[in-house]
């Protein structure tokens, strides 16, 4: 898989979400998977990436957590929460449900099977 978390320069939440997604691809079986961390630095490639503020997970290329709501911008990201106000960063539960269901596209399209 290709993982990347994107943020804004100074992001108060780029730790973080580096943490939630290192123990969610921990927590997922998936604890030789890297990811990469990449600033986006101006307007137009937010635009261009779908950046819908930060942090922002793109696995294989994709939003998880994409809604037609949400504009594009340096801005921060707020992730809806089962209960209580929205927060800088989504569930682990929801993280781990995206990695579990990203592993197993990946591998059903390269022919082999993740448990």
């Amino acid at each position: 898989m290709d993982i990347d978390l994107l943020v804004v320069a100074d992001c108060p939440n780029e730790a973080a979400a580096a943490a939630l997604l290192r123990s969610a691809l921990d927590q997922s079986g998936l604890r030789t998977q890297g990811f990469q961390i990449t600033v986006v630095g101006d307007e137009h490639e937010a635009a261009a990436r779908g950046f819908a503020g930060s942090p922002t997970f793109l696995i294989n290329g994709s939003d998880p957590f994409a809604n037609d709501t949400q504009p594009t911008g340096l801005t921060c990201r707020l992730y809806p929460q089962p209960s209580g106000p929205p927060s800088g960063l989504p569930t682990l539960d929801d993280l781990r449900s995206a990695l579990a269901t990203a592993a197993r596209v990946t591998a059903s399209t390269s022919g082999l099977r993740h448990d």
